[in-house]
Formats: C-alpha cells, sequence, structure tokens
C-alpha cells in the first residue's frame, strides 16, 4: 500500500494524534505543578504521578474491552469528552480529589488512545498495517517536538491555563475527528464462533505471541533509560542539558524523515527478523554510552538506539494487530501498548537502582538485554515458523 492508498481516515486520525501530543502538556509538567502551585513534598508528587502511570498502564491493557465490546467510535467520542473536561477541571479541584481523579482521568485517556490505534488498524488490511502504524507514530512525534515549547510559553502566564487549554485540545479534536469516523454496527448480545473466544484464550493459542510479549517488555525496559538515568548520566559526566535535548530532537528528527519510507520499503518482509534486528541496535546503543561521554559518542549512541527504534516499533506494533482477530483488535492494541509502555513504570526504579549501585554497568548490561530481546523474538519467529509448518502438514 502506497500513501495514496492509506484510507482518510488514518490522515485524520493522524492529524487528531499529532494535535494531541503537541498538547500533552500534563505529562511534561504535574511533578512541577505539584511541587510548585499546589505545595506539595517531592514524595507526595511522586506518588500520585506514579498513580497516573498505573491508571494509564491499566487503560492500556483493559481499555480495548471497551472498544471491542461497545464500539471504537463511541470509546473515542464519550472518552475525550470525559478526558477533556476532566482535564479542564484539575486546577480547582483540592489535592485530595486529584490523587483519585488524575488516575481515572489517565485511565480514560488510555482507553481513548487504544481504540484510536484500533480504528486505524481496522482501517486497512491485514499486511498493510505497518504504514497506517508508522504514519501515527510520525504524527505523535511531530506533536511531541512541538509541545514542550508551547508548554514552556503556556507555563509563563499560568499553571492553569496549562490544563484548560489541553482539555480545551482534547475537545476540539473530538468534534474535528467525529464525522471521519465510520459508524459501527450494533454489537450483539450473543457470539458465535470464534467471537466466544477471549483475549486470553486467543494469547495462549498463539505461542509465538506469548514468547514475543517479554521480549516487548524488556525492549521498552531499556528503552526508556534514555528518560530516566541517561540525563543523569550526562549531567554526572558534566555535559549540559542541551546536548540532551539536542540528542531528543536528533531523534525525533530521524523519526520523522525516515520511519514512514522504511516501514513503505521493509512491509512486504517478515516481521520478527527486523523487529529483532531494531532491538539488538536499542541494545548496542545504550552499550555505546559506557563510552567515554562527549558530544559525538552521546549523539552517535542516539543515532544507533534510534535506527533500532525506527526498526521495531511500527513493525512490532502492526505485527501484533495483524495477529489480532477482528473481534479482539482493540484489546490485542491495548496488549500491545501496555506491554510497550511498561518501562515507563519499570525504567525509573530498576535503572536508578542501578545506577546507584554500578554506574558503569548499566550501559552494558542495556546492551546484553536489548540482545537478550532481540534472541527471544527470534524464537518466537521459529515458534510461528513451526506452527506455520504445522498447519500445512495438516491441512487436505
Amino acid at each position: 500500500m502506497n500513501l495514496r492508498e492509506v484510507p482518510r481516515l488514518v490522515w485524520v486520525l493522524a492529524a487528531g494524534r499529532f494535535v494531541g501530543s503537541a498538547t500533552s502538556f500534563m505529562i511534561l509538567f504535574l511533578t512541577l505543578y505539584l511541587t510548585g502551585p499546589r505545595d506539595l513534598s517531592v514524595p507526595a508528587a511522586g506518588v500520585i504521578a506514579g498513580e497516573v502511570g498505573v491508571g494509564a498502564l491499566v487503560g492500556y491493557f483493559t481499555g480495548g474491552r471497551w472498544g471491542d465490546r461497545r464500539g471504537h467510535r463511541r470509546v473515542v467520542l464519550s472518552g475525550s469528552v470525559a478526558s477533556g473536561l476532566g482535564t479542564v477541571a484539575i486546577p480547582w479541584l483540592p489535592v485530595a480529589v486529584l490523587a483519585v481523579w488524575l488516575p481515572v482521568v489517565a485511565y480514560v485517556s488510555a482507553a481513548v488512545s487504544v481504540s484510536v490505534g484500533a480504528l486505524s488498524a481496522l482501517a486497512v488490511d491485514r499486511g498493510d498495517r505497518r504504514t497506517s502504524v508508522a504514519i501515527g507514530r510520525a504524527a505523535s512525534n511531530a506533536g511531541f517536538m512541538v509541545g514542550p515549547p508551547l508548554a514552556a510559553l503556556i507555563v509563563a502566564h499560568s499553571y492553569t491555563a496549562l490544563f484548560v487549554v489541553e482539555g480545551l485540545m482534547m475537545l476540539i479534536v473530538r468534534w474535528l475527528v467525529a464525522p471521519a469516523m465510520p459508524r459501527e454496527p450494533a454489537r450483539p448480545t450473543q457470539h458465535t464462533g470464534q467471537e466466544r473466544h477471549g483475549l486470553w484464550r486467543a494469547v495462549r493459542a498463539d505461542r509465538s505471541l506469548t514468547v514475543l510479549l517479554p521480549a516487548i517488555v524488556l525492549a521498552d525496559l531499556v528503552y526508556r533509560q534514555l528518560y530516566t538515568t541517561v540525563p543523569l548520566h550526562l549531567r554526572d559526566a558534566c555535559e549540559p542539558v542541551a546536548l540532551y535535548t539536542a540528542m531528543i530532537a536528533i531523534g525525533s528528527g530521524l523519526i520523522l524523515l525516515l520511519e514512514i519510507p522504511v516501514a513503505q520499503r521493509l512491509r512486504r518482509l517478515a516481521s520478527y527478523p527486523i523487529i529483532a534486528a531494531g532491538y539488538a541496535l536499542v541494545g548496542v546503543g545504550f552499550a555505546l554510552f559506557g563510552l567515554p561521554v562527549s558530544a559525538a559518542s552521546a549523539i552517535v549512541a542516539m543515532v544507533v538506539l534510534t535506527a533500532g527504534e525506527i526498526l521495531y516499533k511500527t513493525t512490532a506494533t502492526a505485527h501484533v494487530l495483524d495477529a489480532a482477530p477482528d473481534h479482539l483488535v482493540g484489546q490485542y492494541q491495548g496488549l500491545y501498548t501496555g506491554a510497550a509502555t511498561s518501562g515507563t513504570m519499570l525504567s525509573g526504579p530498576v535503572g536508578g537502582a542501578m545506577y546507584a549501585v554500578a554506574p558503569a554497568a548499566l550501559w552494558p548490561i542495556c546492551g546484553v538485554t536489548g540482545l537478550a530481546a532481540a534472541a527471544i523474538v527470534l524464537a518466537a519467529g521459529r515458534f510461528s515458523l513451526r506452527s506455520r509448518e504445522g498447519a500445512l502438514r495438516g491441512s487436505p
């Protein structure tokens, strides 16, 4: 599928992702807001931020069920209203209420994100989903490049404006994308045949997927060190903050330039070797942070791990979606997203503890972990090949 054949819905949803990413301010400034205007201690703010992470992760893992059962269009439209209004209300809620309110808003937002991904996947045929995934990721990365400076300008005015703008943009995007989303048929109350099979029964039946999922978690644990221990590593090496921000900008720029063309070029190749190569490059990239720190070594490491990200993220997402039965696409989307964002919760405590004890050992361990994830993916590929061969032998 070339870009001209991409359905209009995929482009509309990608535009919504761009705006949503460009105005995702809370993730950037929540801790500063809680310890500043709300006058919480750092540990208390950390607990609430952790609750938000838990809410989002649970939303990724379970939110797809709402879309599969009730319709993804309905989840996107109603969930966007709920999360938008919930975000607008944040500045006026007591702190005690926020401790419950924020995780709920994060849960609903995650469920909306899962249904957006499911709608984008269902808009194209199996085998062509790498392109649609790459378009959505490129839009999100473009938004994340715009968002931080925009947020800084708003925060200079007020934190209240920050949350109001984010919430209102959710509502505006909801009204703009609604006409493009197809109305889904009514969901039957009785299911027959394959539709009786739930998520876990389907996943257990796919041995290659059960092997692949742990590799996804391991790879994300390594990848998220980019946002936890890497900035500490550069700071302790007396490098300026500008080097870290330049690295992030270079990585985002490479993704914007290359991810869609690479996905197009590789779309007909088997998924497992591409995912494995991506995980291996991520491991090598982080191992390079173990070299004597300089601007050149840091940028080379960033380029290598970004090359791995370009290879694996689009391919792995599309691979899991292609494996999903039509009535479980939302739940498979959530399953992958939950596994692929697990590092947001694990990378800080795991990487931070290791960095505190043996900072020099962290980077080779990251390298080995990335290579281990690649080996697991190749093993999953062998399971998949054996399953296909067995199916062929058993066919008449």
